[in-house]
């Protein structure tokens, strides 16, 4: 995975993420769990990419349509199983607005 899908990637758990924000000076104002939508996300990858198995073939060649292949339903497979999650977060950087506050006391952004 680290040479052919995602090379110099890394998964970092939610703590060092959320450590690193802080550290930056920033406050997560949201965070969520998308594990579950990500498995019906490769869900339908997966289904997409056999209906399509010839295009992806002839754009990219068998070894990369198959290397995504396994990818995708591996990666599905552990989503499901809750081996691996994903995880989104909604971060500012604190600073006054004209109001004295520093964001809206309910969320302002559109889910």
């Amino acid at each position: 995975m680290g040479r052919y899908i995602f090379p110099d990637g890394e998964l970092a758990a939610p703590g060092v993420v959320m450590t690193h924000l802080h550290d930056a000076g920033l406050e997560i104002v949201h965070a969520e769990n998308l594990r579950q939508h990500y498995a019906l996300t490769l869900e339908h990858w997966c289904r997409n990419l056999q209906a399509h198995w010839d295009e992806a073939v002839a754009s990219g060649g068998s070894q990369t349509a198959l290397l995504w292949g396994l990818y995708m339903a591996g990666a599905r497979w552990n989503f499901e199983r809750n081996s691996i999650q994903i995880h989104q977060f909604l971060a500012i950087r604190p600073g006054e607005d004209a109001d004295g506050h520093w964001y809206p006391l309910r969320p302002w952004w559109d889910a």
